[in-house]
């Protein structure tokens, strides 16, 4: 019988819808309902933990969740606060990308931190970059409307995460200065449970298999046969397309997995080439 394994995710948010879309990709089913904690997979031994993005790092860190999907952000500001490695990030999962940056008002002259007053919600991430830089400032920790605090006087500009810059926009603030980028990532406890490793492998491989196929596509088209090695170095991140005859004469049918994006200037490029009946697919997972 397989050991059970459990993974931390975050309960709402964009985080979440992008977490439980990955679970499923990757044959993992389940179902999370109304306010429900916790969900069983109902095809494999694996507990979703839906619990706050906060939390996930010192679940994981405890051996309570033996995977866990979190911003590095968050595992940051976690291994910042105390100060030592809480969770070892395992995966890039390649979602959820943002960066956590300062930013000030539209009319402020603000151009240097040095005596400002910052209000963030990562005051650890904060006091780490300033002490790094030797400059002084007052961190001051908010834990929600951190764009509000400049306007209301309570700091002279803020640190927070930035992913479209709407947010800041629509709050006539801008950024000046950016901290860390960061993406959602996968973890597991700095010590792995040794009985559940080899599905935790395993499992990285079908997220990994997501993660290849999201910008992959596979690519099938007609050419003659003196034309193919023109043809496949124009296919973008192709290893080693299948050369298939065909029954006209000097046709070839060539089709190939193109790890890079697939746009329409690369078929125009290959029709002018002299390919025809090209054919683009989206290719669903990858298992190498």
């Amino acid at each position: 019988m397989q050991s059970k394994i459990t993974i931390a995710i975050q309960r709402k948010g964009r985080l979440y819808e992008n977490s439980k879309n990955l679970l499923i990709k990757s044959g993992i089913n389940f179902s999370a309902n109304g306010e429900r904690l916790l969900a069983r997979s109902s095809n494999m031994n694996i507990d979703i933990l839906l619990v706050r993005d906060d939390d996930i790092p010192s679940l994981v860190s405890k051996g309570v969740a033996d995977l866990g999907i979190v911003g590095q952000n968050v595992l940051a500001e976690q291994t910042a606060t105390n100060n030592k490695i809480t969770a070892k990030p395992l995966l890039k999962l390649g979602f959820s990308k943002c960066k956590l940056a300062f930013a000030k008002p539209l009319n402020s002259k603000l151009r240097s931190l040095k005596n400002k007053k910052i209000a963030t919600s990562y005051p650890a991430l904060v006091k780490k970059y300033l002490k790094q830089n030797s400059i002084f400032a007052e961190v001051i920790k908010i834990n929600g409307s951190v764009e509000l605090t400049p306007y209301i006087g309570i700091a002279d500009c803020i640190c927070d995460l930035v992913s479209s810059g709407a947010t800041l926009e629509a709050n006539n603030l801008i950024e000046f200065k950016s901290l860390m980028e960061s993406e959602a990532i996968l973890i597991s406890p700095v010590e792995s449970n040794k009985i559940t490793q080899s599905n935790i492998l395993n499992l990285i491989k079908r997220f990994e298999g997501v993660i290849n196929a999201k910008e992959s596509k596979y690519v099938m088209l007609n050419v003659d046969s003196n034309s193919t090695e023109k043809i496949c170095k124009l296919l973008p991140g192709a290893d080693s397309p299948t050369i298939i005859p065909l029954q006209k004469d000097n046709k070839v049918a060539i089709h190939a997995l193109c790890k890079e994006p697939v746009f329409w200037e690369t078929m125009e490029k290959l029709k002018a080439k002299g390919a025809s009946s090209i054919l683009v697919m989206p290719v669903e997972k990858i298992l190498n």
